[in-house]
């Protein structure tokens, strides 16, 4: 690997492009100077490819090169755009890792079990995992645990395991619990309970005690979201445990997964919810999602006594998996070990204060435009009425539910950014409002009466 320095570097996200992909317009003088690119107004557009065959090219069309650059730049313009999925896109390293992409670089298996060839990463990614287990407060020969492809895979891999553990068991998740939890249930062919959830997007703690004492005769598989996907709520794990404990349920009568994806490594640096030394079965992060990563992966992390009801010996490769996919990205552990390396606890415990110090920052901006917004304590996802143009919608890339959409401040998130996206939204509102002549959607009922700036609301707020 020769070149490979593991320094860290000045980067910017145009730094990317590829040997042989540089054209002449991005450079000036030969001396690898970017010229600034006019920022791109709206959505990128489907290009429309096909696999272009070398041997029946046609100069009607563009090159491999042009096209790849072009993809490029649009990216690059577009990253300041990027507000509304949680995707931390601020990257300092990539290209410092990318002579890595040269090799195959296959995890398959347990992770604690070398590959018969050399070509893996396992020493990096059972370096991420010990990292993780002292996070979430597990001794290391008390833990299993592997990189996954994301925090999807890390849901279907807990709840997995509380049906291996508890065969009868019924799965209870909040109605703002993730896809993936619900997709786990029909997968597996579970019965399941959704709870209710308060407006803020918590569990109805009390609509959950319900139904446990509705099913008391069967075992509870109860998935616990530490940071819901639209709203950013909480679920309160030590409240569960004692509903739990007030139902009647021992430790060997439930099991506990907790899908932290987005707030698993903000919440340790806030307090210590989340803890292997209360009785959880198992946790998951997305690693794409607040340290970052270039393609989609994630950690999932559980108790060495639970992880033989799935281990099976595999001679083919001369290990034990108890994976859910098998072959795994050789990369990612490589990528994630790097990152919380060059952040550490420190850095990362800033990045967490600034994301939500900022998210107060852009609440309290929309609170003064007379903006619909909430923001949950623990968040950095600010919720705000809809926007009432799908291009506005589409320029920032806002993901958006009924009448609601949201920004998650990630940390590669400037008040520039915030700004920008604040001015913009009231300019265009005055256009969709007609300067008051048409109202702002009532959003009360999604994220609470306190929260709604419509007039009604607005008129009840002040007053006496």
């Amino acid at each position: 690997m020769g070149g490979l320095s593991l320094e860290m570097m000045d980067f910017e996200p145009s730094a990317l492009t590829p040997r042989g992909l540089a054209r002449p317009s991005l450079f000036q003088n030969g001396d690898n100077k970017k010229q600034k690119v006019a920022p791109v107004a709206g959505p990128r557009k489907n290009l429309q490819l096909a696999v272009m065959e070398p041997g029946l090219k046609t100069t009607d069309g563009p090159s491999l090169d042009t096209i790849l650059v072009n993809y490029l730049d649009t990216l690059t313009q577009r990253v300041n755009f990027h507000l509304g999925y949680p995707v931390n896109i601020c990257y300092d390293h990539y290209a410092t890792l990318a002579p890595l992409l040269q090799f195959h670089l296959n995890n398959c298996g347990d992770p604690f079990i070398q590959n018969t060839v050399d070509f893996h990463s396992k020493d990096f990614e059972t370096a991420v995992l010990n990292w993780f287990a002292q996070l979430w407060e597990i001794e290391k020969d008390q833990y299993w645990g592997y990189v996954t492809n994301g925090g999807t895979e890390g849901n279907l891999h807990g709840i997995l395991i509380g049906r291996e553990l508890l065969p009868e068991g019924i799965l209870y998740a909040s109605k703002d619990s993730h896809y993936s939890v619900f997709k786990a249930a029909r997968m597996y062919r579970m019965d399941s309970e959704t709870i209710n959830t308060s407006l803020n997007g918590e569990m109805d703690y009390s609509d959950l005690r319900a139904k446990l004492l509705q099913n008391k005769d069967k075992p509870a598989i109860i998935n616990v979201t530490i940071g819901t996907t639209f709203k950013g709520a909480v679920d309160d794990l030590d409240i569960i445990l004692q509903t739990l404990k007030d139902c009647g349920y021992s430790e060997d009568m439930f099991y506990i997964h907790c899908d932290a994806a987005l707030c698993g490594l903000m919440i340790p640096f806030i307090n210590n919810m989340i803890s292997f030394k209360k009785p959880i079965g198992s946790v998951t992060i997305s690693g794409h999602k607040f340290l970052g990563c270039p393609m989609p992966c994630g950690v999932q992390i559980t108790r060495k006594s639970y992880i033989n009801n799935l281990a099976r010996n595999v001679e083919y490769i001369a290990s034990v998996d108890a994976t859910i996919s098998g072959s795994r990205n050789g990369l990612t552990p490589i990528f994630l070990w790097y990152s919380l390396s060059a952040k550490g606890q420190i850095g990362l415990q800033k990045d967490v204060k600034r994301c939500l110090d900022n998210a107060n920052y852009l609440k309290d901006r929309l609170q003064q435009a007379g903006i619909s917004v909430m923001l949950n304590k623990l968040s950095i996802i600010v919720v705000l009425e809809r926007p009432r143009d799908h291009e506005f919608i589409r320029r920032w890339q806002l993901s958006c539910v009924k009448d609601m959409a949201h920004v998650i401040v990630m940390p590669g998130i400037t008040r520039e950014m915030l700004d920008n996206f604040v001015n913009e939204l009231v300019q265009q509102r005055k256009q969709w409002y007609q300067g008051g002549g048409v109202e702002p959607p009532c959003v009360a009922d999604d994220i609470g009466a306190q929260n709604c700036a419509c007039s009604y609301h607005k008129i009840d707020c002040i007053s006496p």
